[in-house]
């Protein structure tokens, strides 16, 4: 045998041996990274593992091939620098397609379980493919140029696309990252009470691309992502759900306002005692705030324990203003005009 084909023979084995050992050493970091409470090892580990090994492998034979001359002069080409290059290009590109596809495929995936909608696990695997394709693109123009190819019609081509395509999914992308924002401020979860806009109801699903309300009416308001993230939003449910409740109250001028003071909140301490829904601390309280048109007008304070119960407590001590008003003689106003006519001349 050639002392020089024997040396690359050898060369090239322990290219092999260097990629085994790589392959048993990214096995072990696999199973390290598994323990660990982020993903994000796993997926590095993942997307190097692979090209690092086809890399040794490669490196091997490139050394092998050009430390011993035993290539023929017909394929030196192999050993041009613009084919080293590429080859580099092609492993970046394969590591990035892999590391971005997981990132999508995990992390995408989470958020695409929390909604109910189908559609919503289609578009994850929509943009994963999307992905893969600029990633493979952008690595086919840099081997072009490495070979000195014009690649501006591909470039002009690719920009009028994407422009294109920008403007055709602007929308789905702005709620795509806003879902992504929700996720990760958490202004609310799934279960809370909010209120959007018009509208007053809990939270049922929360998806990357529309966030889903269910009214008190008990219908379902589908509200894209990046409208949510773009306006004001109140939550009942934080920091709990416990709810002060406002009762307004009016009373005639001339009533005894101390007097009418100690009904409401005889009436809030009944509450307390007698329903599950009105709490005694904070402590009810009894506010007389204004002299209006037709009488004087105040609010009555308590705290009710869920804010599923504010109507509840409305309704119950609206009722027992009501009948004890009526039992103590107190005037519950209403709206009246006084009209004064004043006659000028006649006969």
């Amino acid at each position: 045998m050639i002392p020089g084909i024997g040396y690359a023979v050898l060369t090239i084995l322990l290219g092999l041996v260097a990629a085994g050992i790589a392959r048993i050493t990214i096995r072990w970091l696999k199973k390290k990274a598994e323990i660990t409470a982020t993903k994000l090892d796993d997926i590095i580990i993942a997307a190097i593992g692979t090209p690092v090994q086809v890399t040794i492998i490669i490196i091997g034979v490139y050394i092998a091939l050009t430390w011993y001359g035993i290539i023929p002069a017909r394929y030196a080409w192999l050993l041009d620098q613009r084919a080293v290059t590429t080859f580099y290009i092609i492993m970046g590109a394969w590591i990035l397609a892999s590391f971005l596809h997981d990132i999508i495929s995990i992390y995408g995936s989470e958020l695409a379980e929390i909604s109910e909608n189908e559609l919503d696990g289609r578009l994850i695997e929509l943009l994963k493919r999307i992905v893969k394709y600029i990633v493979w693109f952008a690595a086919l123009m840099l081997i072009l140029s490495v070979f000195q190819v014009d690649i501006t019609p591909f470039l002009a081509g690719a920009g009028i696309a994407g422009i294109a395509l920008a403007l055709a999914a602007q929308d789905l992308l702005a709620n795509f990252f806003s879902g992504a924002i929700i996720t990760m401020d958490k202004p609310f979860k799934v279960g809370d009470r909010i209120r959007f806009d018009n509208y007053l109801g809990d939270i049922v699903c929360i998806g990357p691309r529309s966030t889903r309300l269910k009214t008190l009416d008990h219908q379902i308001v589908t509200i894209p992502n990046a409208k949510i993230t773009s306006n004001i939003v109140v939550n009942f449910a934080m920091p709990d759900i416990r709810m002060k409740v406002r009762v307004p109250f009016s009373v005639a001028y001339g009533s005894e306002m101390l007097h009418v003071k100690k009904i409401l909140l005889e009436i809030a301490r009944e509450a307390i005692e007698r329903t599950a829904w009105v709490l005694s601390d904070p402590a009810p309280s009894v506010y007389f705030l204004e002299f209006g048109e037709s009488g004087l007008n105040g609010q009555l304070i308590l705290w009710t324990n869920n804010y599923d119960n504010s109507w509840d407590v409305q309704d119950y001590v609206n009722s027992r203003i009501d009948e004890r008003f009526r039992d103590e003689g107190i005037e519950i106003p209403f709206r009246q005009v006084d009209i004064r006519m004043r006659q000028t001349g006649g006969t």
